[in-house]
């Protein structure tokens, strides 16, 4: 009785947790703590969809169970969505379901089409549970690089002829939590060509498909001709209009793979309450200056945090994409890896970031920044990380250029 669980067994301890942990205690002494780590929205939902939602609760009969695939004006608004944003056309009935946020969504596709021992290819670093989601559904997972490059497209070669068994399945993030990349068009159409020849799934995870900061506006896959064949991509409401807790999202693309998740889902929920729903619909059809306001905040914060750590002399690429700068460690304290970092700015600077550990052992030498605090309290944190480099005898380059856009970023 006291050996762990089986699926339990192959769940990593959580890397942050140490952190967290170093977090509360400091708070608990009466210290303020900036708490960049989380990719937790700060800015209120906009008014016009928390108002849907009061007039919609006020109705006793939205109280009822719901149904798990969405409610059918959620799903029409969806495919909207898709057709103004992206020009794809989707069939609400059989190419849209409703998740209770993309992660939910996410999990319990892995949970519905993987066999135990299955073989998934998973960017590296990625958000944990692009890999776990998969791991608990009994897959073995083969990291690949997360860059939406030809290194990516290599590596995606190289796993076909070397996984044992092959590979069934593929999962991409762009804008990608938590190292900011962007893929383009062009990227999509060879990683459809690459799946449809191997017949691979593609499962795409575009939860920030709305919040980018330069001249690519970040695509859809299922835009590619022929991606309905073999992919299928999950979004949420989340950051872009700052519902997290609302845990409202969708997938859209694949029949096949739609009517999967609608069966697995069928038996685990009734779906999102009904006025959640509703507000959501009102969400996507509603005026979207808040989306640009937002995209614009988010730009805003961005300029600041990166501007403010050059001049502290931490060399950050320029995130072109999500709510987040991924930043290499400094290097006097790059041997002692991310963990060990994040709880050193943490007890000297009183700023709290997430060790990179945290989405792949590929991610040990970055931590990741969340541009979750408004920009006095961004400065407040760029004055004490200054004060904690120059404590550690580092200082900014002279020649030190902030402004220009890092070649890593963007493809």
């Amino acid at each position: 009785m006291t050996e762990e669980f089986h699926r339990i067994r192959r769940l990593p301890p959580y890397v942050v947790a140490s952190v967290n942990q170093a977090k509360a205690a400091a708070r608990a002494r009466g210290e303020d703590i900036i708490d960049l780590g989380m990719g937790n929205p700060d800015t209120p939902t906009p008014p016009h969809i928390v108002n849907k939602l009061i007039e919609t609760v006020n109705d006793p009969r939205s109280h009822r169970y719901s149904v798990s695939r969405g409610i059918p004006g959620l799903r029409k608004a969806v495919a909207g969505y898709y057709d103004r944003r992206f020009n794809v056309k989707l069939n609400p009935d059989s190419e849209v379901i409703v998740t209770l946020g993309s992660k939910e969504g996410l999990a319990n596709l892995a949970s519905a089409i993987t066999s135990p021992g299955d073989t998934i290819l998973v960017p590296n670093p990625s958000y944990p549970i692009h890999q776990f989601g998969f791991i608990i559904a009994g897959a073995s997972v083969r990291s690949i690089p997360a860059t939406p490059n030809e290194d990516m497209l290599r590596a995606l070669e190289r796993a076909v002829r070397h996984s044992v068994p092959k590979p069934t399945a593929l999962i991409v993030n762009f804008p990608s939590n938590p190292t900011s990349y962007l893929a383009d068009l062009d990227f999509y159409k060879e990683l459809v060509a690459f799946a449809r020849r191997e017949e691979i799934w593609i499962l795409s995870d575009l939860a920030y498909a709305e919040i980018y900061f330069g001249d690519l506006v970040p695509p859809s896959i299922l835009a590619v001709p022929g991606a309905r064949d073999i992919a299928v991509e999950f979004t949420s409401l989340s950051k872009t209009y700052s519902m997290a807790g609302w845990r409202v999202g969708f997938a859209a693309g694949n029949e096949r793979l739609i009517s999967a998740l609608t069966r697995i889902k069928s038996y685990l929920d009734y779906g999102a309450f009904t006025p959640i729903q509703v507000a959501a619909v009102t969400a996507l059809n509603g005026p979207q200056d808040c989306v640009a306001d937002l995209r614009n905040l988010y730009k805003e914060r961005r300029d600041v945090l990166i501007k403010g750590l050059h001049s502290a002399g931490w060399d950050v690429p320029s995130p072109e994409g999500s709510m987040f700068a991924w930043a290499p460690i400094p290097e006097p304290f790059r041997e002692m890896g991310s963990v060990a970092f994040s709880k050193l700015l943490l007890e000297e600077a009183g700023v709290a970031v997430a060790p990179g550990l945290g989405f792949g052992e590929y991610g040990d030498d970055h931590v990741r920044i969340g541009l979750v605090e408004n920009t006095h309290r961004l400065r407040q944190a760029l004055r004490s990380i200054k004060g904690f480099m120059a404590a550690h005898g580092v200082k900014a380059p002279p020649s030190s250029n902030p402004a220009q856009k890092p070649e890593s970023v963007v493809p």
